[in-house]
């Protein structure tokens, strides 16, 4: 397996970890029959702000694992993983994970700073891909 392809994996794992620190945090807050449920109506009361970032945080690992997830295929798939691309990922990886803390605490612009890394690795990934 690419190096690639292996930081695919461990991303999509790390989306099972972000989804738990979530979940906690929200089934106390909110109650399980809220979480449970159908949710047609807004909670009783708000989330707190850390569990209402972690599930932003969620929400934004959704969306960069698609990009992520395109860019480890193709390189992998068409023969051009390279020290480049595993390196990329990797940072990938670790953005991904230092994003959770930052992003749950407030950061900033650490948190920004931390996505753009993540963000910018994908798009080198890709960017070599096509060359």
């Amino acid at each position: 397996m690419t190096p690639e392809l292996t930081v695919l994996t461990l991303a999509a794992l790390l989306q099972f970890v972000q989804f738990i620190l979530f979940a906690l945090p929200a089934n106390l807050e909110l109650g399980t029959r809220y979480t449970g449920g159908s949710r047609d109506f807004a909670p009783d009361k708000p989330m707190s702000k850390r569990t209402a970032r972690l599930q932003r945080a969620l929400d934004n690992h959704f969306e960069g694992l698609i990009l992520f997830g395109i860019a480890a295929i193709v390189i992998s798939v068409s023969g051009q993983s390279s020290a480049l691309t595993a390196i990329c990922a990797y940072a990938y990886l670790i953005a991904r994970i230092l994003y959770i803390p930052a992003y749950a605490y407030g950061l900033n612009p650490w948190r920004s700073i931390i996505w753009a890394v993540g963000f910018l690795s994908t798009l080198i990934i890709l960017v070599v891909a096509l060359f």
